[in-house]
């Protein structure tokens, strides 16, 4: 190349080298660069906080009202501090969860959820020990125990990378470079709930999944995919939230599925699922299967259900009954499932699926003493013509006085401090009770029916003992003063229809200022259809 040639080449290339020169000057003015991010610092953020929302909000809502539309409340439950053994995520994951249920329990009230972690000692002492909540000592019923068990980084990896170089032929030269990578990550979260009685795995109350994160470039700007029931759940993170908020997902879902696989309660709809999915049918057979194990359980579960729908108006004590396999009848035909009254997968399956508001608007319940006339002939259900009139022998047959009686054994009344006390409801006609206690700060709680005793149905002329063989205790206070219990009882049961403050959690202060307030609710609810049963426990 001659002189010519090189001297237009050294001109073509200076300004490009000064232009790096200066790029590379203003670089290094760090200073000046700190400054002025520091001033933006100081005046914080201009965008107001704003809640974490992902892609299960919906599905945690929908759970709440799932939760009470299947009559599930008072569940209790310890959640242990959820450990990360890959040691490389961290995050709060038990605050996650706790948030996550508190979400799915707010108008339903079904779950208490209670806080245990390394400062509360040993989980076997605490539970020893009890939860003192006023007058009573209770221990949760189940434990969520688990943790974060795969962090797989860089499962698989790629990378594409160019770049053009200019040699000048002496000691200086210029290269511009372009590279791009991407990988994929696999982040895991094992939940199971234990049995507290005997700290025993409840079979097939357990949450595994995982999510896979595809991040691009250096930073962490990624997607991450959860996948459930064939169906994928996708959602973006940005470089401030990482994995944190994919692990939150991950959370949630689990939530919704331990507490749906626990009470037995259709999850998936909260999912987006149609129930149709073979991953669903499998869950919905093994829960079936499970049941028919322990037939009394079966019996009890559809007793619940179709009470809670008003066609079964008897116990809840797993006793299969002419009554029962009349309103199972009743409602199979509701369903349009072919008649009969068998207590099968078919009809199983087939109450999960129900809308059942949709159901019970089309068929609603019988009246008392109709439900056998439903079973009898399929038309009746839509049957307008008017009762028989009764006989004079009917007319002239009057029911009992509706009363109920609290009393302790022996007639006893006054009380030690720190003293065991029993007390006995006995009601004059089949009847719910409910059972109310003003304690010595007069906090009111509701201590019947509970996580021991969910069924408030009490026979009548029989004597409903409390706590009886339930696992609590009712304590005297050690301050010396009265203590009020008030008892309610109505022939259908109101718990749906009260207010969430008044119906509140078991053994749990209510947001309610007396015991008449409790009162004034249940004659809004059941008019006349209700009696009341009084007892003043004095300590001395």
């Amino acid at each position: 190349m001659t002189p010519n040639g090189t001297r237009r080449r050294a001109r073509l290339l200076t300004p490009l080298v000064v232009s790096l020169m200066l790029v590379g000057c203003s670089a290094m003015d760090v200073k000046k660069q700190t400054v002025t991010e520091t001033e933006v610092i100081r005046k914080g953020p201009e965008a107001a906080p704003r809640r974490s929302i992902t892609g299960f909000s919906d599905a945690l809502r929908c759970m709440d009202t799932t939760l009470a539309n299947y009559g599930v409340r008072d569940v209790s439950v310890l959640v242990e501090d959820i450990l990360d053994q890959t040691k490389k995520v961290n995050a709060g994951t038990k605050d996650m969860l706790i948030s996550a249920v508190s979400e799915m329990s707010t108008r339903s009230r079904a779950i208490r959820l209670i806080a245990f972690g390394q400062d509360s000692g040993n989980l076997i002492t605490f539970l020893q020990q009890a939860q003192r909540i006023s007058a009573y000592a209770v221990t949760p019923q189940f434990d969520i125990k688990g943790s974060i068990t795969q962090l797989d980084e860089n499962l698989i990896q790629s990378q594409a990378d160019a770049g053009l170089g200019f040699d000048s032929g002496g000691s200086f030269g210029i290269g511009i470079g372009y590279a791009k990578d991407a990988a994929s990550n696999i982040l895991a979260l094992d939940l199971t709930m234990l049995d507290t009685e005997d700290f025993s795995v409840l079979p097939g109350v357990t949450s595994r999944n995982a999510v896979v994160i595809f991040k691009e470039g250096q930073g962490f700007d990624a997607d991450a995919t959860i996948s459930k029931f064939g169906i994928n759940y996708n959602m973006s993170l940005s470089r401030s939230e990482g994995q944190s908020q994919a692990l939150r997902s991950l959370v949630e879902l689990a939530a919704v599925e331990l507490f749906g696989k626990l009470t037995r309660t259709p999850y998936w709809i909260c999912l987006g699922s149609t129930g149709v999915e073979p991953e669903v049918q499998r869950e919905l057979e093994d829960w079936y299967h499970g049941f028919e194990a322990n037939p009394p359980q079966l019996t009890a579960w559809f007793q619940n259900q179709l009470r809670l729908r008003g066609y079964y108006r008897g116990e809840v004590d797993g006793a299969d009954s002419h009554e029962l396999r009349t309103a199972a009848a009743g409602y199979r035909r509701a369903l349009g499932l072919p008649d009969g009254d068998a207590l099968d997968f078919e009809f199983f399956s087939a109450y999960l699926a129900a809308d059942h508001a949709n159901v019970l608007a089309k068929f609603p319940a019988p009246p008392a003493g109709g439900i056998a006339a439903l079973a009898a002939t399929p038309s009746s259900a839509s049957s307008s013509a008017p009762p028989a009139a009764p006989s004079g022998r009917e007319q002239s047959a009057r029911p009992a006085p509706f009363a109920l009686a609290v009393s302790a054994p022996n007639g006893q009344q006054r009380f030690s401090r720190g003293e065991l006390i029993n007390l006995n409801i006995v009601t004059t006609r089949d009847a719910h009770v409910y059972c109310y206690l003003q304690d010595e700060d007069r906090k009111i709680q509701r201590f019947f029916p509970n996580r021991f005793a969910r069924d408030a149905f009490v026979k009548a002329g029989t004597t409903l003992q409390l706590p009886g063989e339930m696992r609590f205790q009712f304590v005297a206070n050690s301050k010396g003063v009265r203590e009020q219990v008030a008892c309610f009882g109505a022939e259908r049961d109101l718990m749906p229809e009260l207010p969430g403050a008044v119906v509140g959690t078991d053994f749990e202060n209510l947001s309610v200022s007396s015991l008449e307030r409790i009162r004034e609710a249940y004659r809004r609810v059941a008019g006349t259809d209700l009696a009341e049963g009084n007892f003043n426990v004095d300590v001395r």
